[in-house]
């Protein structure tokens, strides 16, 4: 049998959204919305206040039913079958549903429950999400006594806990100190591996460093997709040291490509192709440079989000110009 005959079937979308739309109290909130995410793949939303990105997670997540069109999970319909997303959805809403009264082992073992996983692993299942989510500290406080962000990486590992197929984080980073952002990124970028992963959030730095792709809502439609990767053709990063460098200091670095100072303590270095920000932060700890900031000092992404926001139409054509 000639093998080219029968070529092999396009593997199947994780998650899969068709033409889906939903109106609240009589309005159009979002309109057919269409989207696919597979599995090892983290895609960012955006969109400014009002867009619809939380409503479109919603969705996604089987929190709400959509009016017209059909939200699937490994091809069965979330609608005819919410029972799925119990076991392979792991959901952060933008404020996480808390229990104050609990400490958070009480809370994450109420969770593991809710979310089907089997008495015998239960212990394992919230200790690696304690871990994950760097909570060994409070492990046995009480929610209501933690600090914001200590309550939001407890919403991270409530998401998580089950190891879900999918997981929907919406505004993660809300009340995270910088460098609690810094490692969030790191457990995203992790949990891409294993799962695929959409993220909500308002910061362009955080899609760019996070995700694989990105998707732009305005006024309840999708009116941008594409992978991050094609969007500028180099990563470019603004750092801030506490040492006074020359450019031969980073030429040093294997995966810088060039570095041009800023003013005396701040820089925009560009990496080389397929070096990641973790390996130039590593460098930078490892040199004793005094690391104070990296971000994401690319451009491209911003200016199609700007362009979208304020409603000027977005062409192929501009995004190259953007790139």
């Amino acid at each position: 049998m000639n093998p080219e005959a029968h070529p092999a079937a396009t593997p199947q979308p994780l998650l899969s959204l068709d033409c889906v739309s939903r109106r609240l109290a009589g309005r159009s909130i979002v309109s057919e919305i269409t989207l696919d995410l597979n599995k090892g793949e983290a895609l960012g939303l955006l969109g400014v206040n009002g867009a619809g990105k939380t409503t479109t997670l919603k969705l996604l997540a089987g929190v709400l039913a959509p009016d017209t069109g059909t939200v699937r999970i490994e091809g069965r319909d979330l609608y005819d079958e919410p029972q799925l997303g119990r076991r392979l959805i792991g959901y952060l809403p933008e404020i996480p549903p808390l229990h104050s009264e609990l400490t958070v082992t009480e809370f994450l073992n109420f969770c593991a429950r809710l979310h089907g996983v089997t008495k015998a692993k239960i212990g394992q299942a919230v200790e690696r999400a304690i871990e994950r989510s760097e909570l060994g500290d409070v492990r046995r406080r009480l929610i209501g006594a933690l600090s914001k962000g200590y309550r939001q990486r407890v919403g991270i590992a409530q998401a998580i806990l089950h190891e879900p197929d999918l997981i929907v984080l919406d505004e993660p980073a809300s009340g995270l100190d910088p460098v609690q952002a810094l490692k969030l990124r790191a457990l995203i970028r992790s949990l891409r591996t294993d799962h695929a992963v959409v993220l909500s959030t308002h910061v362009l730095s955080d899609v760019v460093a996070c995700c694989d792709r990105v998707a732009i809502l305005h006024e309840g439609r999708m009116r941008y997709q594409g992978r991050i990767d094609t969007i500028g053709d180099q990563r470019r990063l603004r750092i801030r040291v506490a040492r006074a460098l020359a450019a031969t200091d980073w030429s040093a670095i294997a995966c810088v490509s060039h570095a041009d100072a800023i003013d005396a303590s701040q820089w925009q270095v560009t990496l080389r192709s397929g070096c990641a920000p973790a390996d130039l932060a590593a460098e930078i700890v490892n040199r004793d440079w005094g690391l104070t900031d990296l971000r994401d000092d690319n451009t491209a992404l911003e200016e199609i989000f700007l362009r979208i926001a304020s409603s000027e139409p977005v062409s192929h054509s501009t995004i190259a110009e953007a790139a």
